[in-house]
């Protein structure tokens, strides 16, 4: 075999070799692209769920905070309501008192029975601790 046949053969080697590496890095990098695309497209979705369940949670939170506002408000009005049974009894013992048809015996039981029926009245006309 002559010398030069050798060269050729072994320079269509390395380009033979050469091209085979280069598709190889060619059909790596096509992989490591779609791979990256994927890995976008999930954090893509990933975004948009967690944005999803950001705004989900806030809407719970004011929710909560309308209801516990409501509950509040609630509150405050039956103390409101309480209060003003109170008065309308204390009123009510009053014009009894102060009226001489009313016989005081039953007075005294209407007042006893009505503070039954108000919260936080003893019949002894004190306040009662709430726990």
């Amino acid at each position: 075999m002559d010398t030069w046949l050798v060269i050729v053969i072994v320079v269509a080697a390395l380009i033979v070799l050469a091209l085979l590496v280069s598709l190889a890095r060619r059909g790596r990098e096509r992989r490591l692209d779609t791979r990256r695309d994927e890995a976008r497209e999930i954090r893509r979705d990933a975004e948009v769920s967690r944005a999803q369940a950001d705004r989900t949670r806030a809407e719970a939170d004011e929710r909560a905070a309308r209801a516990r506002q409501e509950e509040a408000s609630a509150r405050e009005t039956a103390a409101r309501a309480d209060e003003g049974r109170r008065e309308a009894l204390e009123r009510h013992a009053e014009a009894d008192r102060v009226d001489p048809d009313v016989d005081r015996d039953d007075v005294d039981r209407d007042v006893d029975a009505d503070r039954d029926d108000v919260p936080g009245v003893t019949s002894y006309g004190q306040g009662e601790r709430r726990s």
